[in-house]
């Protein structure tokens, strides 16, 4: 499921908001403090965030700008004050969109799911496999979370791929070394532990914590 943060400070507007997302099969979060946007959006950790302009403290393009710094998570930007000057410096602070208010609910939502769609989707000819919110493109190598791509070497990529396809099995590393190599010559078995281990702490630091179990005299397993 994806995560929407709504950073807005008029508690009746974002308490909607929640709850049609809710209803629309997104889960919302509301940012508590508004002193610190960025260290919200970092312990949150959504898909998108729907940022107001006037806020306490800092305004929206602040906040954007600082998000900005560290993911490409998309932004949309809600407020009243939806002249051209606005939507332009929106825009140029790095958001995706801007709605004005008041809006129509499922107007909003339309437009939240379709830049969802944009941002995690990929395209037929390039299909790919999702697990807790990341997504693995088989036509590119591509790993996507939360609006990030994470780099992947080949052999990182295809030992993702060859567990992510046998989700809850277990995966030998006979197979798993076959699939990498694709030789009957003998292959040290250091080299495929120096792989996956530097596979998990990629993940581990885009926010993918375990997603590799290992599965002791086995092999290694995708839950």
């Amino acid at each position: 499921m994806y995560k929407l943060l709504i950073v807005e400070d008029d508690q009746s507007i974002a308490g909607a908001i929640s709850d049609l997302a809710e209803v629309w099969g997104i889960e919302a979060a509301t940012a508590e403090n508004l002193r610190d946007v960025t260290g919200e959006f970092i312990r949150l950790r959504p898909h998108i965030v729907l940022l107001d302009i006037g806020l306490p403290f800092y305004d929206g393009y602040h906040w954007c700008a600082e998000i900005r710094k560290i993911s490409k998570t998309p932004i949309i930007f809600i407020s009243s004050a939806s002249d051209n000057m606005n939507i332009v410096m929106a825009v140029n602070m790095g958001a995706d969109d801007f709605i004005a208010k008041p809006f129509d609910g499922s107007v909003l939502m339309a437009k939240i799911q379709a830049l969802l769609r944009r941002t995690y989707d990929f395209t037929l000819d390039a299909p790919a496999i999702a697990h807790r919110g990341a997504l693995l493109s088989t036509g590119d190598g591509s790993l996507i979370y939360r609006g990030e791509s994470i780099p992947l070497s080949k052999n990182e990529y295809r030992i993702l791929l060859c567990l992510m396809e046998n989700k809850g099995r277990t995966v030998s590393r006979e197979r798993l070394m076959e699939r990498l190599w694709k030789t009957h010559q003998f292959v040290d078995e250091n080299t495929l532990t120096v792989n996956i281990n530097r596979l998990r702490k990629k993940l581990d630091a885009a926010g993918l914590e375990n997603v590799i179990t290992t599965k002791i005299g086995v092999g290694y397993l995708v839950e």
